[in-house]
């Protein structure tokens, strides 16, 4: 069978239930570092749960900071990997860890406070603000499964946005590049549309 998908090995802990989520959409994947493979998939995914710098790192180490902008395939950053397509990432030591420089922008840490408490965990739902293929048949009354710290700004790339104690970018597009805050994989249904609309796109 042809490979659908490369998924690129960022070290997160969701790797396993994201393959299992292509599985149950008859897709092939494979989890991988290796540049050949990522450059001749039809579509690529960046999933990533953890930290920025730690993340970045781990790219580095493989030569995946210097090959991910240069991709003109689709490709779905998710959760951590949507921030990664950012400039700049405020979380780690030095409060300022450059990312893969796709999309302009900075990811700040979301207040806190008793009625929002951080990190954010659970169930929200999107408010479309750009038509996209990815969000085909998905309605602003269904949830999604979040769990994050920080936030991307919403601004000129936002396709959805949420609402936590303000609003952030729960989805983005610059060009072929696309991210998703929200984990699709642990999502139900409207998780699994996302990821079938993502198959769709070439």
């Amino acid at each position: 069978m042809a490979l659908d998908v490369a998924i690129i090995d960022s070290g997160g802990a969701n790797l396993a239930s994201l393959v299992h989520a292509l599985d149950r959409l008859d897709a092939q994947a494979v989890v991988t570092t290796d540049h050949e493979l990522i450059l001749n998939a039809p579509r690529v995914l960046l999933p990533g749960v953890g930290s920025a710098g730690n993340a970045m790192a781990r790219l580095s180490a493989a030569g995946l900071n210097v090959l991910i902008p240069k991709l003109t395939q689709p490709l779905l950053g998710i959760c951590l990997g949507m921030q990664l397509l950012f400039d700049t990432s405020e979380e780690g030591e030095s409060g300022d860890t450059r990312c893969l420089g796709i999309i302009p922008g900075r990811v700040a840490r979301m207040p806190a406070s008793p009625d929002h408490p951080v990190p954010h965990m659970g169930w929200n739902r999107l408010r479309t603000v750009q038509a996209d293929p990815l969000l085909a048949g998905i309605t602003d009354t269904e949830y999604f499964y979040f769990v994050h710290s920080f936030a991307a700004p919403v601004g000129l790339h936002s396709l959805a946005v949420t609402e936590y104690g303000g609003e952030f970018s729960a989805v983005v597009r610059r060009d072929n590049f696309r991210g998703a805050q929200f984990h699709p994989e642990r999502s139900a249904r409207p998780g699994a549309r996302l990821l079938a609309n993502f198959l769709k796109i070439t």
